[in-house]
């Protein structure tokens, strides 16, 4: 019975310990989470951006971002663990352990005369004779006498005296914490032990796969469904211009599962009377056109319109219903437009090469989401290639200010970027009719953005050159600055109702046959793991060419120093193509901001595979500097007609690129006769 009574006892600090075993980890690991996310959060402090409360902390805000699911149930199991912890410490109670000295009051080794004498004081007090008490009578019997038959009797109280008990040596006694009610196989409880037993053993495991599998038939790692991975492979083509990768974004089953409501007919067509102009449709059959945009699927038709009220800023104008559609699109948009992004890189091409083209399209389409800008904006005008889409990301601007700007021969966002800060407030205050605390917002939000600067080289590990089959390396080092000295913060964006961290893609790509040879995408919040990463890369590589370990130990603290700097190591693999040589360019894309990505232009030469053992003589060639935008293919677009849809600074049409890729080879035979290394099978799309 006391040993029943020590297992229901022991039941509580069982359930505790079995709760806070993985619990306390648990909770320390979202409490760092949640304090260095809090650290890295720093967000653009313009008007605009205080103004579309987003970065509100309102006590309602507060609590609906704390109160999910995984927060809600931390929050229980504590509260439990609280209540067994007040139980354990003032309900239940300790098994006693039998000492028959302390119960009569007496020290160790006390004379036969002296627990007479104590008996019988304890007698006068508890004996029921003396003392009616129930209590006093459980106390006398269970307690008094005991204590004293085991110390009168000498048998007795020498095996308590030599094994700490009046009966002898004890056995190891074993039991289990559950209460005694689960214990009683025999009663009534057999069938709640039983079906405990079946609950937690079968039940919950089975019900916990099963919610596992089903998800992940459904979702891919990216928490992108796989029916979504498919239809975006399917439609990704190396010839898909900028402007029409938003027709396969769409096209994701997640937003094909937002129902379509009778009730957003109405809003829907009037959407449309906003949005008409950004729809692409030809406007000499404009009634046959409207038709035919009608006649689609109502849930494409209803997220192209929801995304073109972004881009054109129109989502005030929805109703509430639509407005959280929206939002619940844009929740979605950034991992879809990386899993469109990773479909448009990953290897297409026999040599293992993804595709150039629609990877900038899809960087271009999430800067526009972004930013809110719609994608006519970017059309070439004046001396800018991007248009006036880069103006437009900036606090109160507007197409009739950048009017009125470029009179004053600011008519690309380098100029205005170029401008001294004095420089830039005249401006603004004076010609473009801000005041001074407009003026504010916009030096504060140019001081956010990001310039990025690159170092980059591409060589056969071991050897002097690159010759054709090889796998040669590339190495480049990322360097981000902002005019505030800040490395990590938030962008500006105070159309897009969540916070957006900034993501950067490298690709080494040839833009003549449109192909990626290397890709890899590079975020800038996260120092220790850059820091982890680029002391593995540099020590792997030192190690690889025989360097001895103080050299490595420098080129390893030199990169941590480089990393904690503000800047990126990125590496990659790719095996150089045929004999020739190649003008290749190394874009830093940012999906976030408008007119900060980075480009520059490399030449590679690879030599003619020798015999085995053989290494030609001639090297490699690397050039590195900044693009100069060729004027080959300036020329020949300006020749062409121009079409309502925007073309990207880096795109080129089909025809383009062949011409663009005969008159690269002529100039290259001209240059290079003597080389023997002309380029030789020009890339196929």
């Amino acid at each position: 019975m006391a040993a029943s009574e020590e297992n229901s006892a022991l039941f509580p600090i069982f359930i505790l310990t079995i709760m806070a075993l993985p619990l306390v980890p648990y909770t320390i690991h979202r409490l760092f989470h949640a304090a260095s996310k809090k650290t890295k959060s720093i967000h653009c402090p313009c008007a605009v951006c205080l103004r579309s409360g987003k970065y509100r902390k309102s006590i309602f805000k507060r609590i609906s971002n704390f109160s999910t699911y995984s927060n809600l149930t931390v929050v229980l199991l504590w509260i439990v663990m609280v209540g067994l912890v007040y139980y354990i410490k003032h309900v239940n109670h300790e098994v006693q352990v039998f000492e028959p000295f302390s119960i009569l009051g007496l020290e160790p080794g006390a004379s036969d005369s002296e627990i007479r004498k104590a008996f019988r004081k304890l007698s006068i007090l508890y004996h029921p004779d003396k003392n009616p008490d129930p209590e006093a009578h459980k106390y006398f019997v269970e307690y008094i006498s005991k204590a004293h038959q085991a110390l009168t009797d000498p048998i007795s109280r020498e095996n308590f005296e030599k094994y700490g008990h009046p009966d002898g040596r004890q056995g190891l006694q074993m039991g289990i914490a559950l209460p005694q009610f689960l214990l009683n196989i025999d009663g009534a409880s057999g069938g709640v032990l039983l079906l405990g037993i079946v609950g937690v053993c079968i039940l919950l495991p089975l019900i916990m796969a099963v919610i596992y599998l089903s998800r992940s038939s459904k979702y891919s790692g990216n928490y992108v469904m796989h029916h979504t991975v498919k239809t975006y492979y399917y439609f990704m083509k190396p010839s898909l211009a900028p402007s029409k990768v938003m027709d396969v974004f769409i096209k994701a089953a997640e937003y094909m599962e937002i129902p379509v409501r009778r009730s957003d007919g109405e809003p829907l067509q009037k959407l449309f009377l906003l949005v008409r102009s950004e729809l692409n449709l030809d406007l000499k059959n404009i009634k046959q056109e409207q038709a035919k945009f009608w006649k689609q699927h109502p849930p494409l038709v209803k997220a192209e319109l929801l995304i073109q009220a972004q881009l054109t800023r129109e989502s005030g104008e929805l109703s509430p219903a639509l407005l959280r559609d929206l939002r619940r699109m844009l929740e979605l948009a950034p991992r879809l437009l990386e899993e469109l992004m990773k479909m448009a890189i990953i290897p297409h091409t026999s040599q293992g090469h993804g595709w150039l083209r629609p990877a900038i399209g899809v960087v271009e389409l999430s800067q526009s989401i972004v930013q809110a800008v719609p994608l006519s904006a970017r059309k070439a005008s004046g001396g800018s290639t991007e248009g006036v889409a880069p103006f437009l990301q900036l606090p109160h601007f507007s197409e009739a200010v950048v009017k009125k700007i470029a009179r004053k021969k600011v008519r690309s966002f380098e100029d205005l970027r170029d401008m001294t800060p004095r420089e830039r407030a005249d401006l603004l205050t004076q010609v473009a009719g801000f005041s001074p605390a407009e003026s504010e917002d916009v030096e504060t939000v140019l001081e956010m953005m990001p310039t990025i600067t690159m170092e980059i080289t591409c060589k056969t590990e071991g050897e002097e050159e690159i010759q054709e089959g090889d796998i040669a390396t590339m190495q480049a080092w990322v360097t981000l600055k902002r005019g505030n000295g800040l490395t990590v913060a938030l962008p500006h964006a105070p159309y897009f109702p969540f916070q957006k961290d900034e993501n950067y893609w490298l690709l080494l790509a040839d833009p003549v046959s449109n192909e990626v040879w290397v890709s890899q995408k590079i975020s800038f919040t996260d120092e220790a793991t850059a820091v982890t990463a680029a002391s593995k890369a540099i020590q792997e590589s030192k190690e690889g060419s025989g360097t001895n370990l103080k050299e490595i130990s420098l080129a390893v603290k030199a990169a941590v120093e480089k990393v904690k700097g503000g800047s990126r190591l990125v590496m990659g693999k790719f095996r150089a193509p045929a004999e020739g040589n190649y003008n290749l360019t190394c874009n830093c894309l940012c999906d976030s901001w408008i007119g900060c990505d980075f480009k520059m232009s490399m030449k590679v030469r690879v030599l003619k595979r020798s015999r085995v053992g053989m290494r030609g003589g001639a090297g490699v060639v690397v050039e590195e500097g900044p693009v100069v935008e060729d004027g080959v293919e300036e020329e020949e677009e300006e020749e062409e007609e121009e079409y309502d849809d925007y073309e990207s600074e880096y795109s080129e049409d089909e025809e383009e690129v062949k011409d663009v890729k005969k008159s690269t080879d002529v100039v290259a035979n001209g240059q290079d006769s003597g080389s023997g290394s002309d380029r030789s099978g020009g890339e196929e799309d």
